[in-house]
């Protein structure tokens, strides 16, 4: 009988198989148990495995770790595959990332099976805030929502994004530079900022609205 798991995460595959032998330890408690890995590979050992049982007809449950690793050894193993499922004794197979092949005459043979597969981690992008700053200091009020959707979407915070437009509006204030803007504009926008960040305050409405609605108003 084989119990059969292997897959790219090869660690929690590891965990399950130790928990799988700890377990038939205790259901089988007068049963032999063996390991066997690359560095301990015997074909001869393997075969007794396969065919031997212990005193008073005792089943084995064997370990066989990893044999894939080396390619004698799986050729040898893989060549056992039949033998190991007919065995009377229980056999647990632990492998990391294989070949098609290996796998399905592995599995065809497998009184259980069982796939641990490492889960894809996606790199949050960390978003670029300077670049809704600079489209909202050239008055591009399109890029700008379109941008600050965007940032909203990724999870910043209101204030976050308030607070990198004032400091845009504060810096072109100070260096006497209104782009597209009229000085007067500036100044009114700067108030306006400020407007929209207590009226938020007060309850008058939620920041991200009111901040929204002022971009689009540029």
């Amino acid at each position: 009988m084989i119990y059969f798991l292997y897959g790219t995460d090869i660690d929690k595959a590891r965990v399950k198989a130790h928990e799988l032998f700890d377990s038939l330890l205790k259901k089988k408690p007068d049963a032999s148990f063996f390991k066997m890995d690359v560095e301990s590979f015997n074909e001869i050992v393997l075969d007794e495995y396969i065919g031997g049982q212990g005193l008073f007809e005792n089943k084995y449950v064997v370990f066989l770790d990893r044999l894939s690793q080396d390619k004698d050894v799986k050729e040898s193993f893989l060549e056992r595959i039949k033998d190991i499922a007919e065995s009377q004794n229980i056999f647990i197979i632990l492998e990391g990332k294989l070949d098609k092949a290996s796998l399905s005459k592995i599995e065809k043979k497998s009184e259980k099976t069982q796939e641990f597969e490492l889960k894809e981690i996606v790199k949050k992008e960390p978003y670029n805030a300077f670049a809704l700053a600079d489209a909202f200091g050239k008055r591009d009020r399109k890029n700008a929502w379109v941008l600050y959707r965007k940032a909203i979407d990724k999870g910043e915070a209101p204030e976050a994004l308030h607070g990198m437009l004032f400091w845009k509006v504060k810096t072109m204030i100070i260096g006497s530079y209104f782009g597209e803007y009229s000085k007067g504009e500036m100044y009114d926008l700067a108030t306006r900022l400020v407007d929209v960040y207590h009226e938020a305050r007060r309850g008058k409405h939620e920041l991200e609205t009111g901040l929204e609605a002022l971009i689009l108003l540029i």
